[in-house]
């Protein structure tokens, strides 16, 4: 009543071919430059919003660290989008500080002390920020 299948399955191709696989610290590099690609670009939006040299410094830093885990390869940077409202910084500062935090969890995981020591500078700074902005539109 049923015909045969005549070819094999899927799963069976996938499980005959070589796949490459990352190694953990490879895996770790991948989302430690994803996490400080994000903090890059707050850091800008925060730039635009309430330029400053701290900001200016920040961006650099971060940048060379993902150039560093991306093997040379300097970020893509957009443009900010805000307009550069001021109103938007507390928000801003939340943000960078939760990407500073995830940024920190990894790169202590990886054993990355540059990388480590920037997110927790960046976590600090953020925190003090936000709190600053807060009271200043209170």
């Amino acid at each position: 009543m049923y015909e045969p299948i005549r070819t094999k399955s899927v799963h069976s191709m996938a499980a005959d071919q070589e796949v490459p696989h990352r190694s953990r610290t490879e895996e770790l590099d991948i989302r430690l430059a994803g996490h400080l690609t994000a903090l890059l670009t707050v850091t800008d939006e925060l730039r635009a919003a309430v330029p400053g040299p701290a900001l200016d410094d920040a961006a650099e830093r971060i940048a060379e660290q993902v150039t560093r885990l991306r093997g040379g390869v300097y970020p893509l940077r957009a443009a900010p989008t805000g307009g550069g409202d001021p109103a938007r910084a507390p928000r801003l500062h939340r943000r960078a500080r939760m990407l500073a935090g995830s940024a920190l969890a990894v790169a202590t995981s990886r054993g990355d002390r540059a990388a480590a020591a920037l997110a927790a500078e960046r976590m600090e700074a953020h925190e003090a920020d936000a709190a600053v902005q807060e009271l200043a539109t209170a």
